[in-house]
């Protein structure tokens, strides 16, 4: 075992979460470790995937107001990177007798991977150390955090804790639990009977179906553009899994839902999927994240829970952690995400 080191600060999980609240912490000049069990880049977390949805319209005005940033430092990732991550499209779509549609003009495509290498790539440039392949076995809270992975044993004045479905996890070793379900997502792609006819060229839109026939949750897609002439459709919600045996979990009632929208909805798609690949949600009970500090330990934060419609927040939910891990008000109202507000819950419950 190698002697312990020091930082000011360490952030464990390397998805997006955790990288932009690393490169955070890096621009406040502190000497910051970024964590990670697997070797990056991979595909075990919630993390991976070419591209995400990107939108202002929710219906809760904290999200909303939170968006309104997030665009803002998404767009100066990208001029600090050199690297487009984003594309916008104004939809146009006809709706069937009975449907209604809200627009969302800002909306569109973001480059999942591409964005992830990229605030990784910042991160390095101002000196701060990723460390893949190192998980981590115990923390010991304090003044000072201890904490022990595969291969080394490091000291902190505060550790960010963004493991996704692992959280629970690593917060065992701090005596707290939180009630996170984790649950495996079917990522289907769709073949297009004519090429380009659903393409991000042609202008067809990110879309969210927010109530159906045959779903009790959302069914959204994105244009073909990953894989050309590919569109993918999901269906918003999963069966629970084990995190570490993610893989065993096989049950396709999602994608049984996401054929018969197909064939009603989508003719010009050939309703067998022809790639099904493997994400996790990690859903807390009100879907709302959670971004707090440790109940007990003020130098131990958490960003959790992310409900499958965090990604798009990573810029933000980066800069909130890094304030709450330096001691700072933070530059939202974090009252919707902290963890007192599952004790009311359980109270509302009895």
């Amino acid at each position: 075992m190698a002697a312990v080191q020091e930082y000011d600060c360490i952030v464990i999980g390397a998805g997006v979460q955790g990288s932009f609240t690393a490169h955070q912490l890096a621009k406040n000049n502190k000497n910051t470790l970024l964590l990670e069990q697997f070797i990056l880049p991979h595909t075990r977390g919630s993390s991976h995937g070419q591209t995400r949805i990107i939108r202002k319209a929710y219906e809760q005005n904290i999200y909303t107001h939170m968006m309104e940033e997030c665009y803002k430092l998404w767009a100066q990732l990208e001029t600090d990177a050199g690297v487009q991550l984003y594309s916008q499209q104004i939809p146009y779509m006809n709706l069937p007798d009975g449907y209604e549609a809200l627009v969302d003009l800002t909306a569109g495509v973001l480059y999942a991977d591409r964005a992830i290498k990229a605030v990784q790539e910042q991160f390095q440039k101002l000196g701060g150390v990723i460390r893949d392949k190192e998980m981590v076995t115990d923390i010991k809270p304090g003044p000072v955090v201890t904490v022990s992975t595969s291969a080394c044993v490091y000291r902190t004045k505060s550790i960010v804790i963004t493991a996704g479905p692992w959280a629970n996890k690593l917060l065992t070793h701090t005596g707290l639990q939180l009630p996170l379900q984790v649950v495996k997502i079917n990522v289907c792609y769709w073949k297009e009977k004519v090429p380009s006819l659903y393409s991000l060229k042609q202008g067809f839109p990110c879309f969210i179906l927010t109530e159906g026939e045959d779903s009790n949750h959302d069914i959204y897609g994105l244009p073909s553009n990953e894989y050309p002439g590919l569109v993918k459709i999901c269906y918003h919600m999963g069966k629970e899994t084990d995190p570490d045996q993610r893989d065993k979990q096989t049950d396709r009632s999602d994608i049984d839902i996401l054929q018969r929208f197909i064939r009603r909805c989508l003719p010009g798609l050939v309703p067998e999927p022809a790639v099904v690949e493997s994400c996790m949600y990690t859903l807390t009970p009100d879907h709302h994240f959670v971004l707090d500090c440790h109940p007990s330990y003020s130098n131990i934060v958490i960003g959790a829970g992310f409900s499958g419609h965090g990604f798009k927040f990573g810029p933000v939910i980066g800069k909130t952690l890094c304030e709450l891990s330096l001691g700072q008000v933070p530059s939202y109202d974090l009252s919707p995400f902290r963890i007192r507000r599952f004790q009311a819950m359980s109270k509302s419950a009895l």
